[in-house]
């Protein structure tokens, strides 16, 4: 996929790669790509590139981009591999993490351009390449979500291997396991609640996804609106969450963290990069106030709160001791996640940037009352079926640990916006 330029990273719309008609139906492609992954590799025959390019007289902005198919090596007439095509990568990244992934800096048009195919129509782009892009943005969410499972799998092997200091009563010729240590039990709780509603929040996404492509017409429609709604939450939250998990479980390993020979460091290293790209977390915030929350008038979101809503009354009505606080503080996440929501609906019309300034806290705020009542779902469903008991512990402990912080996100939402807005004293 090459999108981003020097000059337009986020902004796609300020892109200057050029294509021209050859007159034999083909375009010459010229100009410089970044930060493009696996631009350049020898793991296959030949390499296909997906470049976004403007045609002359092409509109300004994100209008007038056209989608061409760009291959490293031009076809025979057999099929077979011909000559090398005009684009080649200029350099190879270094990187603060994922060292096994060549990010290439790519030049285009050396000897008088590429050979490129337009896809689809002229001008439209932007929207192919969104088809890609809004399956890559789950993709990045469950590469968070796997960071964080694997972060947190080793954090518990090392918490239970690892002896230092001694719990209450305990001889002092002797020495527990850091696991036993109750900051250390709330560090992997910790770890495995948010992997595993960031891990809902995705599959919940999938299943949406799945859904919109093989339902039937007002099935498959309110689906597409559900993947379309929860799509930028499982970007920015899974991937937020991968550097969370990872970065605890450098701290459960105390100074071994630190040190490469544990191979903790470098969870936290690759999970740096996946809020950047395939469009920055915050971009993903400002598409579900923008975009996502006015869908069909706003009747997407109001079916999911309904549906949180239904998940909550389950809660409350089953009424086990297990569960705690689960089915209040849950409640209290869906009323805050409901009042931010029409909050933000309100100020998208009378005043966009209020909106815009609370759009990533309002994004945690959805994740965490949706994250909740998702593992409370699966909480229920165990305790029917009598099995996994650690679904209803962590069910609890996500309740009453993170959905309790949905009243702080709430007021952040709708009482911090002016301390953002003003901020230029602070920032000149």
């Amino acid at each position: 996929m090459q999108l981003t330029e020097p000059q337009a990273g986020s902004d796609v719309g300020a892109l200057r790669t050029r294509a021209e008609p050859a007159g034999d139906g083909s375009f010459r492609i010229s100009g410089q790509k970044i930060f493009i992954t696996y631009g350049e590799h020898d793991l296959t025959d030949n390499i296909i590139h997906l470049v976004l390019a403007r045609l002359p007289e092409a509109p300004p902005g994100t209008r007038g981009i056209s989608l061409f198919l760009v291959p490293k090596f031009l076809l025979n007439a057999d099929g077979s591999i011909g000559a090398r095509n005009d684009v080649r990568a200029h350099s190879i990244e270094h990187k603060l993490g994922v060292h096994a992934s060549p990010t290439c800096t790519m030049v285009l048009g050396d000897n008088g351009g590429a050979t490129g195919f337009l896809v689809g129509k002229e001008n439209a782009g932007m929207a192919a390449m969104f088809t890609m892009m809004n399956r890559a943005r789950l993709a990045v969410g469950l590469q968070g979500v796997g960071i964080a499972e694997r972060a947190t799998q080793q954090a518990v092997a090392y918490a239970r291997e690892r002896r230092q200091g001694r719990t209450p009563g305990m001889p002092a010729t002797q020495s527990a396991p850091i696991i036993e240590h109750p900051d250390v039990k709330r560090m992997l709780m910790t770890m495995r609640a948010l992997t595993q509603a960031a891990r809902s929040i995705c599959y919940a996404t999938a299943i949406a996804i799945d859904r919109a492509e093989r339902g039937s017409d007002k099935a498959a429609q309110a689906a597409h609106s559900r993947a379309s709604l929860l799509t930028p939450i499982a970007k920015a939250f899974s991937s937020d969450i991968g550097i969370e998990v990872a970065s605890l479980g450098v701290q459960v390993h105390g100074g071994m963290g630190f040190i490469e020979e544990t191979g903790a460091a470098q969870f936290y290293r690759d999970a740096r990069i996946a809020p950047i790209y395939e469009g920055t977390n915050g971009i993903q915030a400002i598409d579900l106030v923008t975009r996502k929350l006015p869908l069909d008038g706003g009747a997407a979101v109001e079916a999911y709160l309904g549906e949180l809503r239904q998940i909550v009354e389950a809660v409350n009505a089953t009424n086990d001791p297990a569960l705690g606080w689960s089915g209040v503080r849950l409640e209290e996440a869906v009323g805050s996640l409901t009042r931010a929501t029409r909050w933000m609906l309100a100020h998208l019309e009378k005043n966009l940037n209020e909106a815009l300034a609370g759009a990533s806290p309002y994004l945690r705020l959805f994740a965490f009352a949706a994250g909740g009542c998702l593992l409370a779902q699966q909480a229920l469903a165990a305790l029917r079926l009598n099995a996994e008991p650690s679904r209803v512990a962590l069910a609890r402990f996500f309740a009453e640990n993170f959905a309790v912080q949905a009243a702080a996100l709430e007021r952040t939402v709708v009482e911090g916006a002016t301390g953002v807005i003003g901020a230029d004293a602070v920032l000149a």
